[in-house]
């Protein structure tokens, strides 16, 4: 199995900045992509930001685009997203989740809360 940890959540103002981490261990499972998800009470989850491990392409969602930026580093096995100009319609829990060749995204972590006031 593959253990994703997510950290770096908090509260903050509006226009303000936060970086969330994601750090992966286990087992040595083929990851192809991974991504920041969120969900907000009540919402269905979406995705917000997506990184190829291979080549480093990144991909937003319209409402985070020009605000957030995924980035990986490998050596550490961690992916983070910094998160800039943020809106109260940013508060959500975020979950990193890895993309495998078991199939899907095969791996989520716990969650970290972000509140935007």
């Amino acid at each position: 199995d593959v253990q994703l940890v997510e950290s770096g959540g908090g509260s903050v103002q509006a226009g303000g900045s936060l970086k969330l981490s994601c750090v992966a261990s286990g087992n040595n499972i083929r990851t192809y992509f991974v991504g920041w998800f969120r969900q907000a009470p009540g919402k269905e989850r979406e995705g917000v930001a997506t990184i190829y491990t291979g080549g480093g392409s990144t991909f937003y969602s319209d409402s985070v685009k020009g605000r957030f930026a995924i980035s990986r580093d490998n050596a550490k096995n961690t992916v983070s997203l910094q998160m800039n100009s943020l809106k109260p319609e940013d508060t959500a829990v975020y979950y990193c989740a890895s993309h495998t060749v078991v199939g899907g995204w095969s791996y989520w972590g716990q969650g970290t809360q972000v509140t935007v006031s």
